[in-house]
């Protein structure tokens, strides 16, 4: 299916966004425009980046053997020394700047990085020379450099502790961590109340190590006495004007979440709603740290089960308290060796209520809930699992009566991928309502993340993605655009092919976040498809940035 698009005009500083018929049809505009700004992921992610600093009395001076053809004689330059200063710029990769103290004198700069590989540069003299290096493995280096002086027959020797910016993910057996009904991970059950905050223990609970920079949680809401959202945020940090979960009265909706934790191990989940109280449950499927584990690599959506049409497994409903496993290992792009696996996962023609729960295969079902429905409901979630034995997963219906499921692949995680987790903001990069410019219905809105330059190693991008306002039943799709920001600014961009994945699924009225990890692309644009079941039903469409991958 060729969709039509919301023509994007580039500019440096904004992106103009204007609803136009497509390719195929006329070339008159139908709606005046609305503008947003370009999202610089390097600037957002700034605060997450460290200094690390040696100062000038650290160093180690030796005094060398004479230069050669003269008599020994006192080491000369007495005040040879450095003051050391490394920066993290990508999720990778380092600036070192050696700012030398030194008479003038010709010098040899020595940077070991730590990890087998050296730089040697030349000098004259005192002043700051910078050094660039990226790591193939996250972790933490020792940066040794050496001054060395020879005709002063002197060498200085400064070491600087260093560790890489970006996080890998651990996959972790699911797991409940919260249940405010139980009180299960707080000291006592009961609700959230209106406008207030529980908490979850997420580093040093259970298998989980201290120290873990982000998390993968499924957040549940249910038994809410009023309209309202859940905002996930990490411990002592600050509350951002974004939402993660939203609700209305007597709903349990679930959404998963990628949030950073905060320094003591904790996340923090504030009920939004002005008005009402909610159980919240949160269950844990992965963590991040930054030391080298798995990566993660984006991939188009691929759909691998469909039980509809009998794709993945067998042409049927799944069952009640039923389950089947299904390979994703080495099929469809994937390759042998994943640890873990992005799904977006949806149940359509459900015959009663229930949840879904997906695991690995060859461990016991757990006691928690991947994604939660209504008879009669479609309903997509964001899941992110480990594969178990064969490199498969199970998917269980923990409904009565049966169910169709569709599973769409949105990415893996392995230890040969190079993608590392950088958290930001999180950061509103659109909200239609704000212009009164909703999407209609067969249209796709390409999305400008930032003019990103070709070295970059932006993979991919986590995004909460909300609609509402909806004016009929529909869903949306996410694909990242083949046009190049050169081909909108210059009219040579060309439609994309609607995707048959599905995001999110929304009814009549309703509003519907799901959590997506969208690949970046060539170029840095991802594409939103009003996929609504009648022509020109529009949508409102908001977009939180809560990190993003990086492969430098």
């Amino acid at each position: 299916m060729r969709s039509r698009r919301l023509v994007i005009s580039v500019a440096v500083i904004a992106a103009t966004i204007g609803l136009v018929p497509g390719m195929a049809q006329a070339a008159e505009p139908v709606a005046p425009s609305v503008s947003a700004p370009n999202l610089d992921l390097g600037k957002a992610a700034a605060s997450n980046f460290k200094t690390y600093t040696s100062p000038a009395e650290k160093s180690v001076r030796t005094t060398l053997p004479a230069a050669k053809g003269k008599a020994a004689a006192a080491a000369g330059n007495p005040d040879l020394n450095m003051v050391l200063s490394a920066t993290s710029k990508t999720a990778h990769g380092v600036e070192l700047v050696t700012d030398l103290i030194s008479e003038t004198a010709s010098l040899t700069v020595t940077v070991e990085w730590g990890d087998g590989k050296k730089d040697v540069v030349g000098a004259s003299g005192a002043g700051p020379l910078t050094h660039r290096h990226a790591y193939a493995e996250l972790g933490e280096y020792n940066i040794k450099v050496t001054v060395t002086d020879t005709a002063n027959a002197v060498e200085v020797v400064n070491n600087l502790p260093y560790g890489t910016a970006g996080s890998e993910f651990t996959p972790y057996a699911p797991t409940r961590l919260l249940d405010t009904r139980t009180g299960t991970g707080v000291p006592s059950a009961g609700k959230v109340p209106a406008r207030g905050m529980t908490r979850v223990k997420v580093g040093g609970n259970g298998g989980i190590p201290e120290g873990v920079t982000a998390v993968v949680l499924n957040v549940t809401v249910t038994n809410p006495t009023d309209f309202g959202f859940i905002t996930a945020f990490p411990e002592g940090g600050e509350r951002k004007e974004t939402s993660n979960v939203n609700f209305r009265p007597g709903q349990t909706v679930p959404n998963q979440v990628i949030v950073p934790v905060g320094k003591n191990g904790y996340v923090d989940l504030f009920n939004g709603s002005w008005g009402g109280s909610v159980d919240v449950i949160a269950d844990v499927s992965g963590y991040f740290t930054q030391k080298a584990s798995s990566g993660y690599t984006p991939m188009t959506p691929v759909r691998f089960v469909d039980t509809r049409e009998g794709l993945g497994t067998v042409r049927a409903q799944l069952g009640g308290q039923a389950g089947f496993s299904t390979r994703i290992s080495g099929l469809r792009g994937v390759p042998q060796d994943i640890t873990a696996v992005a799904l977006n996962v949806t149940v359509t023609n459900p015959k009663a209520y229930g949840h879904l729960t997906v695991y690995p295969t060859g461990q016991s079902a757990p006691d928690t809930s991947s994604l939660n429905f209504g008879a009669g409901q479609t309903v997509a979630n964001s899941v992110i699992v480990p594969v178990g034995a064969g490199g498969n997963i199970n998917i269980h219906n923990g409904a009565w009566a049966g169910t169709d499921v569709v599973v769409d692949v949105v990415g893996y995680y392995s230890e040969g991928s190079k993608g590392s987790f950088m958290p930001v903001g999180p950061v509103r990069r659109l909200d239609t309502r704000t212009n009164n410019k909703p999407i209609p219905g067969g249209y796709y809105l390409p999305v400008f993340f930032t003019p990103l330059p070709e070295d970059d190693g932006v993979s991919g991008y986590v995004l909460n993605t909300t609609v509402t306002n909806t004016a009929n039943a529909g869903y949306l799709s996410v694909a990242p655009d083949l046009n190049s920001a050169d081909d909108y600014k210059n009219d040579r961009d060309v439609a994309m092919e609607a995707p048959s994945s599905s995001t999110l699924n929304w009814a009549k009225g309703d509003t519907v976040p799901n959590l997506v990890q969208a690949s970046a692309g060539e170029n840095g644009i991802v594409d939103f498809f009003n996929q609504s079941w009648e022509e020109w039903a529009t949508t409102d469409l908001v977009i939180d940035v809560f990190g993003y991958y990086e492969t430098n």
